[in-house]
């Protein structure tokens, strides 16, 4: 691994082609594998511009999902490993791709070393050998997949009846990403699916070969400890080792909020730098079970386990706190990526709203048909058509793609809660309710805000290219509230410059510590959900949201210890402010700073 950042996926199209833009750069990133559609698409426009042969994979063939992706996948592969070759040829004395490579490397990299001695020397036999060194040590990112987990409609034939499970969404996708010539990992996110991961057993692509090497490897991405062992312990059981445990922030991230329970970042880690070793070990003990009885060669030593971390990061000094202090192999950063062209893929309509957006911009919505709290920027497209189609009276999108289809209130087959359908019906539902005024509005709106995620999210990438799907989509767009911080177009150089501290970008010197900006959304989280509550607080309810401040306590006493180690003037302002806000809300203990 040449960096200590990786670009975690982002939307369905934000990160689509990310490895066809930065992988030969040694950097790596994720794609989502949710809409076979876009993946389709944009195998035709890449097959384009490569002069590659290209035959589409109609929906009418036999498993079409997974053939879409392997296509895709397998051309991925294909032009990184052009793109890498082309960039080892180039010249290292003159400005060049190669060059590129050697600039963006952390400053403390080997082959960063090597290249400083090129540069410094003129005894042409050091610099055979330096060159020699570097040219052989040049890799390529990892170009990583992702699906989340719980998205994984079931599929029908042309008769009408149902497919049996292994052609649900989820399932076909690991099918496609399975059969492919990559060799990198699959990332899990959303949840615990049984299913899916019994699935893992059917390729041999996932367990060790004759050299103990996993050529499809496994991360998890999980909001706490406890997720993490419950999920690494199943796959365990069934031989499957993961590779990567991928802390990601409940609400200090883009795309869907996944709240933990007032569960922090920073005491996440601290449990997961605890016990990585026993985990690790135990994780490796089921598996040579499993290993054995498959007559799967192995060594003694456990393969190699990491623990990444990603949400909200914002400058070097977190960057550098991160890796030294909880002593993990990565980070991920995703939102300020958004605005680096070189890396990711957003429309440049969509691209100047990003420029602009402040905080107040960047909410926490119930866009999603998940039911999930969804990162959303006001203003964006996908928000305007919503607006239009509530003043037309005609709420609700058409639904083509149906990966998200889930409801059966009405139906007997699943249904999408923002499909035009379900949005007639459940208005007809509330209208016969008679409510007063307030309540019937109120409920109305939660009908219907939800969008089109399907169309909307893949939206950015058909207009940057000029594909042209069947229905022109509204671009809808889920940064992370990180982004206010960030306020201009960047290049990959400044981008992977700020990572490093070898510049800053932030346009705020203000910008409180990551953990201070997380800590603040769960109290403002906490808040909202009593109020929300309100008169009507049963006891289960009371005892989740007493539990939750609870959590947020504890953190908030963890941080207090660790303030010492934050190199931050204003760290401990910011802590006792929330803990001060934090003791208002009237349940559980008051702090004590």
């Amino acid at each position: 691994m040449m960096h200590n950042f990786h670009i975690p996926v982002l939307g369905l199209s934000f990160s689509i082609d990310t490895p066809l833009k930065v992988a030969h750069y040694g950097i790596s990133s994720v794609m989502s594998l949710s809409s076979d559609a876009l993946v389709e698409d944009m195998r035709a426009h890449y097959c384009r511009e490569n002069n590659l042969a290209y035959k589409p994979i109609s929906e009418k063939e036999e498993d079409y999902r997974a053939k879409r992706i392997t296509a895709y996948l397998n051309m991925v592969n294909l032009l990184v490993l052009q793109n890498l070759d082309n960039l080892k040829k180039q010249s290292l004395d003159t400005e060049s791709e190669l060059t590129k490579y050697l600039d963006l490397l952390p400053d403390d990299c080997q082959m960063k070393h090597w290249y400083l001695g090129y540069c410094r020397t003129s005894d042409m036999a050091i610099r055979d050998v330096l060159e020699h060194l570097i040219r052989s040590s040049i890799v390529a990112g990892s170009a990583d997949v992702n699906i989340m987990t719980k998205v994984n409609k079931a599929n029908f034939d042309s008769n009408g009846q149902v497919l049996p499970p292994e052609y649900n969404d989820a399932l076909a996708a690991l099918r496609g990403f399975a059969n492919s010539e990559l060799n990198s990992a699959m990332v899990f996110s959303a949840g615990f699916n049984p299913r899916l991961y019994s699935y893992l057993e059917e390729f041999s692509c996932f367990y060790p070969n004759e050299k103990g090497e996993i050529k499809k490897k496994i991360i998890l991405k999980v909001s706490d400890y406890r997720s993490a062992v419950i999920q690494g312990k199943f796959l365990a059981k069934k031989g499957i080792w993961i590779s990567e445990f991928r802390i990601e922030s409940g609400l200090n991230c883009g795309g869907h909020a996944f709240a933990t329970e007032g569960l922090l970042m920073g005491p996440i880690l601290k449990e997961f730098k605890e016990n990585r070793e026993s985990l690790c070990q135990e994780l490796f003990d089921l598996c040579k079970t499993v290993w054995c009885k498959k007559e799967i060669s192995f060594g003694e030593i456990a393969p190699t386990l990491n623990i990444t971390v990603q949400g909200g990061i914002g400058t070097a000094a977190e960057q550098e706190f991160l890796i030294n202090h909880y002593k993990v192999q990565s980070t991920g950063w995703g939102t300020p990526f958004l605005l680096v062209p070189e890396a990711t893929t957003v429309d440049a309509a969509t691209l100047e709203k990003l420029i602009a957006a402040k905080s107040e911009d960047l909410y926490l919505s119930k866009t999603s048909p998940l039911g999930v709290p969804f990162n959303n920027l006001k203003d964006s497209d996908s928000e305007k058509v919503l607006q239009q189609r509530m003043k037309k009276d005609r709420p609700g999108s058409p639904c083509l793609k149906k990966y998200l289809v889930s409801n059966t209130e009405f139906t007997k087959e699943p249904i999408c809660t923002a499909s035009r359908q379900y949005q007639h019906l459940k208005i007809q539902e509330l209208e016969a309710k008679k409510l007063d005024e307030e309540a019937h509005q109120k409920a109305y709106e939660d009908i219907v805000v939800k969008a089109c995620l399907c169309e909307d999210l893949a939206a950015s990438a058909y207009t940057k290219y000029e594909v042209k799907p069947k229905v022109k989509p509204a671009t809808a767009i889920c940064p992370g509230p990180n982004l206010a911080f960030f306020s201009r177009k960047y290049s990959l150089k400044e981008m992977v410059g700020n990572i490093y501290g070898r510049e800053s970008l932030l346009s705020s010197d203000s910008r409180p510590h990551m953990f201070i900006n997380e800590l603040k959304m769960y109290v403002d989280y906490l808040e909202k959900e009593w109020a929300e509550v309100g008169e009507m607080l049963n006891a289960k309810q009371e005892k989740y949201l007493a539990s939750f401040k609870a959590n947020l306590e504890t953190g908030i006493s963890y941080y207090q210890a660790l303030s010492k180690d934050i190199k931050m003037p204003t760290f401990s302002c910011d802590l006792s402010n929330i803990a001060a806000k934090l003791n208002l809300l009237g349940l559980g203990k008051p702090i004590t700073s």
